[in-house]
């Protein structure tokens, strides 16, 4: 049953029709991968992603094979994170309204890089550090911005951590010049100097501060090794530190606390274990429930680009590609 509603999932989200804020974009991408030489798409900008268009492209192949590939990413990342969480209904269905719903159907590189840094938290919460920069590395072949995730590995270190300062920093500096350093300048005038504005980013960057600040209060009533608490420490304090953050530059922190989402599923499908007594445990459940049906209610009626999700469409509605 677990696995069946991931592969429900990965179709909705691979199988959309004209859902998503930058549907046509991303139909540009697989037109523009279709010339390219092997050589030409490793050298490009988030290669990854581009590699993906382009094997689709060879064999004639439409924009939802790349969806549904970049789908099932993201959704192996969500059902491998979620089941190691206490209660893993409860950390799913923290991730349906804003990670799945609006993440994966509207912004599929970076879905892909969150679903690869679901995976490496995964590794880092049992000290595989290595494992961690694998595949913040490989999602950051996605989208370039996931390279800014790595540092977290050190800070999170709770052994050999001079040793572990200095090579995940390395892999830092590769990462950067691999990635993102060319493109930094460009990347600081569009989000910072052109003060390009993300609307609802303050939102976004106060939903990760509402477990950021619960971690803060609970997390010595939450059950957690020390590497997982040093780990989720540091994602509690990166979320805060987002707040005055989003204030100079809205898009750029918008863009940086979409990998601090996470968060919100360890804290919220814990937050039902801090009560010893059952039914304030079931309370507590309804409770993170409730708040999630109300961000998905806020967001399909206020949210300014909501149109672009409704009506929801789906290519199987239509008998073929």
């Amino acid at each position: 049953m677990w696995w069946l509603v991931g592969v429900l999932f990965t179709l909705a989200i691979g199988l959309r029709h004209r859902v998503g804020g930058d549907w046509w974009a991303y139909l540009l991408y697989l037109e523009r991968a279709t010339p390219l030489s092997l050589a030409e798409v490793l050298n490009s900008t988030d290669p990854g992603y581009i590699l993906v268009n382009w094997l689709v492209a060879q064999f004639d192949g439409p924009i939802y094979w790349v969806n549904l590939i970049c789908g099932a990413v993201l959704m192996i990342g969500v059902m491998s994170f979620s089941r190691r969480q206490p209660l893993p209904w409860l950390a799913l269905l923290v991730a349906v309204p804003y990670l799945i719903i609006v993440v994966g159907m509207g912004y599929t590189r970076q879905a892909v890089a969150l679903g690869f840094l679901l995976i490496s938290l995964s590794s880092l919460a049992r000290s595989k550090i290595g494992w961690f920069v694998f595949w913040v590395m490989l999602g950051a072949t996605f989208h370039k911005s996931a390279v800014l995730i790595l540092p977290v590995a050190a800070l999170a270190s709770t052994s050999n951590r001079l040793w572990n300062f200095t090579w995940v920093g390395l892999m830092f500096v590769v990462g950067g010049y691999l990635f993102l350093f060319d493109s930094a300048e460009h990347l600081w005038i569009n989000y910072v100097q052109a003060d390009y504005q993300s609307e609802g980013g303050l939102i976004r960057v106060l939903m990760n501060s509402v477990p950021a600040a619960l971690f803060f209060l609970l997390h010595r009533r939450l059950r957690l090794s020390e590497a997982e608490r040093k780990l989720w420490l540091w994602m509690s304090l990166l979320a805060l530190v987002c707040i005055p953050l989003v204030v100079v530059s809205s898009a750029a922190t918008d863009r940086v606390a979409l990998y601090l989402i996470p968060l919100q599923i360890f804290v919220f499908s814990r937050l039902p274990l801090v009560s010893a007594n059952p039914h304030f445990r079931g309370a507590i459940a309804l409770g993170v429930v409730g708040y999630y049906a109300l961000v998905q209610a806020v967001w399909l009626f206020f949210a300014t680009h909501s149109f672009a999700w409704v009506p929801y469409q789906n290519v199987l509605w239509f008998g073929g590609w």
